[in-house]
């Protein structure tokens, strides 16, 4: 995977591909990353990229010119590479478009600024735009890093367990199960004994069930929005069960006791 970041800051990944998962992904070729520094193509002695907007108005407007020949560049660097711009105005950044992305042959990621970039561009040189969510940033420098991590992560190779990736937050469609690591009690909390059980069943299970009972109470959304499993439902019908003893007992003991009278 080529990832090329088209920006006026190049600089600013320098640190972002020296450190971590991305720069033992870079070491071992999984992926190839590189800045192109958008001021290069500008032809004034000012390296000048943005310009007044058309009818007025506030703020200013990053220049067609040298944006387009900064596009052309990497194109010619990786012609199969899609061209996505980072802007409000895209779709949501989730864990299945990070997918998706991870299939490409390679990305080249469009860093606005200012009040965004000339229309022509948009119209003419983008495949795609992303955004990282509902609000705005001051550049795309950050959603673009963003996106290189979350992609890289999926590419084969570059974690050090295959299943590392599936196991994730929203890869299931689920959040991630609780972690656990030493010591086996810390200031009073022990680690759930299932955990340290070698039953490898039921840590499964245990672990699909504390899945979904981290989404149920954080993310109930993400429920809601999927199939459940047969494994899944049993897990909720169960809880139905628990729930409806709960209210049975409590109202043997008399009413008004789970309202608080």
């Amino acid at each position: 995977m080529k990832f090329t970041v088209l920006t006026i800051f190049p600089e600013m990944f320098n640190s972002f591909w020296a450190y971590g998962i991305i720069k033992k992904a870079i070491a071992e070729n999984h992926i190839y990353a590189s800045a192109i520094n958008i001021r290069d193509f500008a032809k004034d002695k000012h390296k000048t990229t943005d310009d007044r907007p058309f009818g007025g108005g506030c703020g200013m407007v990053m220049k067609p010119e040298p944006l387009a020949n900064a596009i052309r560049m990497a194109k010619e660097i990786n012609p199969d590479s899609k061209t996505v711009l980072l802007s409000p105005q895209g779709r949501i950044f989730n864990q299945n478009l990070a997918s998706k992305l991870a299939a490409s042959k390679g990305l080249n990621l469009v860093c606005g600024r200012y009040e965004g970039i000339d229309e022509r561009i948009c119209s003419n040189f983008i495949d795609d735009e992303i955004s990282l969510g509902d609000y705005v940033l001051m550049g795309g420098e950050l959603a673009a890093m963003v996106i290189i991590e979350a992609v890289t992560r999926l590419i084969p190779g570059v974690l050090g367990s295959p299943d590392s990736a599936l196991q994730d937050s929203f890869s299931g469609k689920l959040l991630d199960y609780c972690h656990y690591t030493r010591p086996r009690e810390f200031e009073g909390s022990k680690v759930p004994e299932v955990l340290l059980s070698g039953n490898h069943k039921d840590i499964n299970d245990w672990r699909l069930e504390a899945a979904l009972i981290r989404t149920f109470f954080k993310r109930p959304d993400l429920i809601e929005n999927r199939p459940l499993t047969k494994q899944e439902n049993e897990i909720l019908k169960k809880w139905c069960r628990d729930i409806e003893n709960i209210i049975q007992t409590q109202s043997l003991r008399g009413s008004g006791t789970l309202s608080g009278n």
